[in-house]
């Protein structure tokens, strides 16, 4: 039996791909640059560009390459439509509200910030997302298509919302970001934790042979971690996998105690909140006087918490960040920790320090966008 032909319309919508692909990565190209990109014929591809332009997906720039004297035919330059539509990375965390503008070719166009008060209430840290994303709104062309959002604090897998958490540092009550954002989308609002996301940037990121199998450990003013399994970011039934701020682990007397409760034994944390103050630690830590018995609490304390990650999630390696995570001191702790565990893990710290999570949103927001500008043209195929 001869093995079924694919429709007119499936190949039509195959060849659309790869031509908005092949814009998407190099801003312009004529038609006869576009076939030697995508292996299409010219006249397959002169007829998808016939389509796309007709859709409003892309526009002849006016512009023409030069020809004659052996250099060929005179070509048109074309490009994504300006309108085409846009992508929004939102940054909701304790130092202030970034969001961004990202356009299909995955250039950042605007970015705005907005500043929060401690503690940050859902009502004002609503306030701060919607000006940011106003302000970024009236700058960009066209419909925002896709918003992902990096929230720093546990994320209900089935909601999409914050959720309160027993002892979280930052957001007190909830949010619903897919709600507050609703109003200035097209499509989806995605929303996840920043710990997730930026686990996410770091796989990716990574130089060396791919990262598969890790778990990320955030060390900041909240303390977090992403599990990473065959690529992939574990949420959990709720979402809350890697909440390890409630891990059972060894206090300063030896005993028993949640890692979250460390900190206040060893009045690390900021007046009037679970909050780690990250200045006050470090200092701590590298302090010629006291600071190796602050080292050994923490080096219990950690080496606990990571005992149960490793007997849970048997990660290839742990990854730490944070702001205080990757202090060469605070690595030093955690590694010699780690080395007297029942089951050694290897320790490194993040190689991507600057922005991770908003690095992780943003490339998921670029990802959604492409596909959401294929797919308006692969369903006009059908």
């Amino acid at each position: 039996m001869d093995p079924a032909k694919p429709s007119p319309e499936l190949l039509r919508g195959l060849t659309d791909e790869h031509v908005l692909s092949a814009l998407m990565r190099r801003s312009r190209m004529t038609r006869a640059e576009l076939a030697a990109e995508t292996g299409l014929s010219k006249p397959t591809t002169g007829e998808s560009v016939r389509r796309l332009v007709e859709l409003g997906l892309v526009v002849d720039t006016g512009e023409r390459s030069a020809g004659g004297r052996g250099r060929g035919r005179v070509g048109s330059y074309y490009a994504l439509a300006a309108d085409i539509g846009s992508a929004l990375a939102v940054s909701i965390a304790p130092e202030g509200i970034v969001a961004e503008g990202v356009d299909a070719y995955g250039e950042t166009q605007v970015r705005a910030e907005e500043k929060i008060d401690r503690p940050a209430g859902p009502e004002a840290v609503a306030t701060a997302v919607v000006a940011a994303t106003e302000r970024v709104r009236g700058r960009i062309d066209g419909p925002i298509r896709i918003v992902v959002v990096s929230a720093a604090g546990p994320v209900d897998r089935s909601t999409a919302r914050l959720v309160r958490f027993p002892d979280e540092p930052f957001l007190i009550g909830e949010l619903d970001p897919a709600e507050i954002l609703a109003p200035y989308v097209s499509g989806p609002v995605v929303v996840d934790n920043d710990v997730n996301w930026a686990a996410r940037a770091e796989r990716d990121h990574h130089t060396g042979p791919r990262l598969c199998d890790f778990a990320y450990v955030f060390l900041g003013e909240g303390l977090g971690c992403a599990i990473v399994s065959d690529g992939q970011v574990m949420k959990g039934h709720t979402g809350m996998a890697g909440e390890i701020s409630h891990v059972v682990t060894s206090g300063t007397d030896g005993r028993a105690t949640q890692l979250i409760d460390v900190f206040e034994q060893l009045d690390l944390r900021q007046p009037g909140s679970t909050a780690i103050d990250v200045d006050r630690l470090v200092a701590a830590v590298t302090d010629e006087q006291d600071g190796a018995a602050v080292r050994r609490t923490l080096g219990q304390a950690l080496g606990g918490t990571l005992a149960a990650v490793a007997a849970l999630a048997d990660p290839e390696t742990v990854i730490v960040g944070g702001p205080w995570g990757t202090h060469p001191v605070v690595l030093e702790t955690i590694d010699s920790a780690a080395g007297d565990l029942p089951r050694p893990l290897t320790i490194r710290a993040a190689q991507l320090t600057a922005e991770p999570s908003l690095t992780g949103a943003r490339a998921e927001a670029l990802s959604r966008l492409r596909k959401a500008v294929v797919d308006a043209a692969t369903n006009s195929s059908r």
